[in-house]
């Protein structure tokens, strides 16, 4: 469905942030990027979602596409219209606005009353805290509340690929097992897709059906999620795990001559 092929990513003609990039994002799949902070993972959902060029940043080369299509170099509103939408990093819900105002706002590209009316309907089957606080100014909503609706918002548009970037971050642990269980079942129900980026690798790989990880603007792994759960690399530098499988403790020294190895 959406197929990211040998991408190069450079801010200001002079900043290379990705290399070489390549993932494919399956129909009806969840799909993981991992990686630490500043590995690449926003710039990649960027370069996808048509952001890049608010930011004085462009795909240099490489392609993306969406089915046949070729979108890389359109701008984000196109993108958009295409089914593709990202949810950034940090919610970013219009605060001033009540949750539903935020939902239709979310369904601007629909044309008619009706479409909204019954994407809002749609959202709030998915996520009933949502229709429990519809008239709530939303920067009032808890972390939790206002991540459900940024994904709710995200929805209106009747997106093919969603884009969710650190969903979890911030948020109590038993609030992130609600908002993945719902994306889960979301991509089971809608005949959706989704690159999910996170940090929080177990979480991440236990909802995905393939991950790729990423170090300093590379790929530098790919597979099935149930095998990096397994592999010895992903164990040791994303879930804290020593080779028997036991959690690390703060004072053991990481085998960097795994990460050379990726790397080589």
């Amino acid at each position: 469905m959406l197929t990211i092929n040998n991408i190069e990513v450079i801010y200001d003609h002079v900043i290379l942030v990705l290399k070489g990039v390549s993932i494919d994002v399956r129909p009806g799949n969840i799909t993981a990027l991992l990686g630490a902070n500043g590995a690449g993972k926003t710039t990649t959902l960027k370069a996808i979602s048509g952001v890049l060029h608010s930011e004085r940043g462009e795909v240099t080369k490489g392609t993306i596409r969406l089915g046949e299509r070729r979108i890389d170099g359109m701008r984000a509103h196109e993108v958009t219209g295409l089914g593709v939408v990202q949810v950034f990093e940090g919610r970013r819900v219009f605060e001033h606005l009540t949750t539903e105002e935020n939902l239709v706002a979310g369904g601007h590209v629909l044309n008619s009353a009706q479409s909204v009316k019954k994407g809002i309907e749609m959202v709030y089957s998915y996520f009933p805290r949502l229709r429990e606080r519809r008239y709530q100014q939303s920067g009032y909503l808890s972390g939790g509340e206002q991540q459900m609706l940024a994904i709710g918002r995200a929805l209106m548009s009747q997106p093919r690929v969603i884009l969710l970037d650190e969903p979890s971050l911030g948020l109590a642990p038993m609030l992130v097992e609600e908002i993945f269980r719902i994306v889960s079942r979301l991509v089971k129900e809608g005949n959706l897709s989704v690159l999910l980026v996170e940090q929080n690798a177990a979480m991440a790989l236990a909802v995905a059906d393939h991950g790729y990880v990423m170090e300093n603007g590379r790929i530098v792994l790919e597979g099935p999620a149930d095998k990096l759960r397994g592999n010895a690399d992903i164990k040791e530098f994303y879930l804290g795990l020593n080779e028997g499988g036991m959690r690390k403790s703060y004072h053991d020294t990481k085998h960097y001559k795994r990460r050379k190895r990726w790397l080589s």
